[in-house]
């Protein structure tokens, strides 16, 4: 999603506009509200943040975390699509990288409800009403693709159509946007076979259990370039009729650091920095055919 830089002006103002509007408390969606207040500015200086340690940002993920999201299973190295989001964010916050420390969480507990060890978890959460019930989102900041991974040169390898997966055996991971996917856009014939993690959903498809998997699009490129020796990406699914899927980074609800992650977020968007760590991590994520 290249998006062109803006004038330095234009970033100046922008910057200034989210930071006096976002650093809001959480409204009844479990969402930051927008605000014109000008106290925006003091609520989000580092020293006036309310963190779960005084002084340290926490931020959490799962565990092993994948590529292209992380590299090499370690989130505080700063590379990866995802670990590079987190520290522009927390150096947008003020915190220097040693500031930052790292938790673990897993997806599905994620977005459980009640308190958080941790002050947001970046891991490929897709905001949805479902999960805004029980916890806080932050903007948007990766628009989402489901895609299609089979053997090459199996008996789905070259289907173009999401009809002709009716009948396929289809692995998916529990709690996942791309379980909602198959059975909204796909409905398969037979339910699809739900795993508790990404690896046991991979090793379905390596062993043979299920014809398909399907998952977020930069993860099908990973998945085909290193995990699953033979096999391909078949498409991407259609965009669905509720709008672009995104992920966001997820707190306890409530939580006001949200509309400071907004501000964030909003400069990392405006100042093209959002854009250049995607280019940099999720370059390969281009180019797959969407099913009709």
């Amino acid at each position: 999603m290249p998006r062109s830089s803006l004038t330095s002006a234009v970033v100046g103002l922008a910057a200034l506009t989210f930071v006096t509007a976002a650093c809001a408390p959480a409204d009844s969606t479990g969402d930051a509200k927008a605000s014109t207040s000008a106290t925006g500015t003091a609520a989000c200086a580092k020293d006036k943040l309310k963190l779960t340690k005084p002084g340290r940002l926490t931020v959490a993920t799962d565990k092993p975390a994948f590529e292209p999201w992380f590299k090499n299973d370690d989130p505080s190295n700063g590379q990866g699509f995802e670990s590079a989001v987190a520290y522009a964010v927390a150096n947008r916050l003020g915190f220097a990288k040693n500031e930052v420390t790292w938790t673990t969480e897993s997806f599905d507990s994620s977005y459980a409800p009640g308190p958080k060890k941790f002050d947001f978890d970046i891991n490929q959460i897709s905001i949805t009403p479902e999960r805004r019930k029980a916890v806080t989102f932050s903007d948007g900041y990766y628009d989402v693709a489901q895609a299609v991974v089979a053997a090459d040169g199996g008996k789905y390898a070259g289907v173009t159509s999401v009809n002709e997966l009716k009948n396929a055996r289809i692995a998916v991971q529990v709690g996942t946007t791309a379980l909602q996917a198959v059975r909204k856009q796909i409905q398969p014939a037979t339910q699809p076979q739900v795993f508790n993690n990404q690896i046991d959903t991979i090793n379905a498809l390596k062993n043979k259990q299920v014809d398909v998997v399907v998952l977020d699009l930069p993860t099908a490129f990973y998945v085909t370039a290193a995990q699953v020796k033979n096999s391909k990406i078949v498409g991407q699914l259609p965009r669905s009729a509720d709008g672009t899927e995104q992920f966001g980074l997820l707190l306890q609800r409530g939580n006001p650091l949200a509309g400071c992650l907004n501000v964030a977020i909003g400069q990392l968007k405006s100042s093209g920095e959002l854009a250049r760590i995607q280019d940099q991590w999720l370059t390969s994520s281009a180019g797959a055919a969407v099913l009709k």
